[in-house]
């Protein structure tokens, strides 16, 4: 079985990488979300908020899981059987990041190995950065998330009473 780990803070969740996990799905068996924990991140939803609307986009989807994790991904794909780690890539300065990674983790764990897609045209201009910045400042994030993400967005800038 071909299981690939897609990982990532996903704080938020965009419609880029509901999109790439929607391509990556013909080439996998299971698609494992695992949704990391970054203390060095100012969070926009907590952990499991982030986890819940990510289920909630793939409700329907069986071959795609949605998890929390912490520590080093190679170690999570062992835990989980994965050899694949699933990445998107928007731009050189992505490859660049990404490949330092991707070398690393084959030094630390030599059967797990890379895959990345590049962003389809009209979603590479979307990251989770420029989504909260938007949000934060007052703007419309509609066409940068899924459905789901933004019915909790919008219930969270609704005024407490």
């Amino acid at each position: 079985m071909k299981i690939a780990v897609f990982p990532g803070s996903f704080d938020p969740f965009t419609s880029a990488h509901q999109d790439l996990v929607e391509r990556a799905l013909p080439l996998f068996d299971r698609i494992i979300i695992a949704v990391g924990y970054n203390a060095n991140k100012k969070g926009m939803l907590d952990h499991d908020e982030r986890v819940k609307c990510i289920r909630d986009v793939f409700q329907n989807a069986q071959a795609i899981d949605v998890v929390k994790y912490s520590g080093l991904t190679v170690d999570f794909c062992q835990k989980v059987g994965a050899k694949f780690i699933l990445r998107g890539l928007r731009n050189t300065g992505d490859f660049e990041f990404e490949n330092a990674i991707a070398q690393n983790n084959l030094l630390l764990s030599p059967a797990v190995e890379s895959y990345f897609l590049m962003s389809r045209s009209g979603k590479a201009h979307i990251s989770s950065t420029i989504v909260r910045d938007v949000w934060f400042n007052g703007g419309d994030v509609s066409e940068m998330v899924p459905a789901e993400v933004l019915t909790l967005l919008d219930e969270k800038r609704l005024p407490k009473r």
